[in-house]
């Protein structure tokens, strides 16, 4: 199946890179598309564009995978939102329209009232529109700077959510159409990973915005971490707790979806992490 992978922290993001290589070890054609800048917190937005009349897009390699020819993967680099590129890929806009929509993976947590505005949930929530499943892969990886920030480069655990996600993605293949999942995992080695859960969305977010200093131009932002005491079975509870979070965020998940836990943990390696 081809899969679009895009993400909000743009194409240049190691975590969009190891997602698409998970999407490829489970089997699939990943079909690399993400923003050329930064597009943290555009929720489901499809602009402004500099042309609202044209949109650029730019090949360039996927650093450490192939393509079908054997050379570089490559993928595209768009002057657009995620949720316009998730739109775009339907269109035919990177080539045969894909049959699923993956994003990530976010460096951040994307939990609580965090999902009304991530860039990243707005790109499979877009997809959802057209009729496709999808999964947003965050990693709860403390970002700092100011709205939008994407954080230090730092020694990041993408492997952990990579993992994850190519363990729930032959599952979402075959879920019914326009099942949604937002997944979260600890930024913590895969070794140490308790398993996966089912999680409710938090009341709030695991990060929030504070207003650091204003003057008569404007307000100075920040992110900082959230640390509010929340339920035990909430997303952000969860991976602060050393799970793997999963959450259904679309119409289907109505249905009473059955997720297979007990045999995502079996196929992550479960048998040797702590309990």
């Amino acid at each position: 199946m081809r899969v679009l992978v895009t993400n909000d922290d743009g194409i240049f993001s190691p975590g969009l890179h190891a997602l698409a290589a998970a999407v490829a070890g489970a089997g699939h054609e990943p079909v690399v598309a993400a923003p050329s800048t930064d597009w943290s917190g555009a929720s489901a937005c499809l602009g402004p564009l500099d042309d609202p009349d044209r949109v650029s897009v730019e090949r360039v390699e996927i650093p450490g995978m192939a393509g079908p020819d054997g050379g570089a993967l490559i993928g595209y680099s768009v002057g657009a939102p995620p949720a316009l590129i998730s739109m775009l890929a339907d269109l035919g806009g990177f080539g045969p329209p894909p049959g699923l929509v993956v994003a990530g993976i976010n460096r951040g947590p994307n939990t609580g009232r965090s999902t009304l505005f991530s860039g990243t949930i707005g790109a499979v929530l877009a997809g959802e529109r057209f009729g496709l499943s999808g999964m947003a892969v965050s990693a709860d990886v403390m970002v700092t700077g100011g709205m939008g920030a994407t954080g230090a480069p730092g020694d990041v655990h993408w492997e952990t959510a990579a993992r994850v996600a190519r363990v729930v993605l032959p599952w979402l293949v075959d879920a019914p159409a326009r099942t949604v999942l937002n997944v979260n995992t600890p930024d913590i080695p895969l070794a140490d990973l308790r398993g996966v859960r089912f999680a409710e969305l938090a009341p709030v977010g695991g990060v929030r915005t504070v207003i650091t200093g204003r003057d008569d131009t404007g307000l100075d932002l920040d992110l900082v971490a959230n640390e509010e005491p929340m339920p035990d079975d909430s997303d952000t509870a969860l991976i602060r707790a050393g799970w793997a979070a999963v959450t259904p965020i679309s119409p289907a998940a109505a249905l009473g979806l059955d997720l297979p836990f007990a045999e995502w943990e079996r196929d992550i390696g479960g048998e040797d992490r702590p309990r």
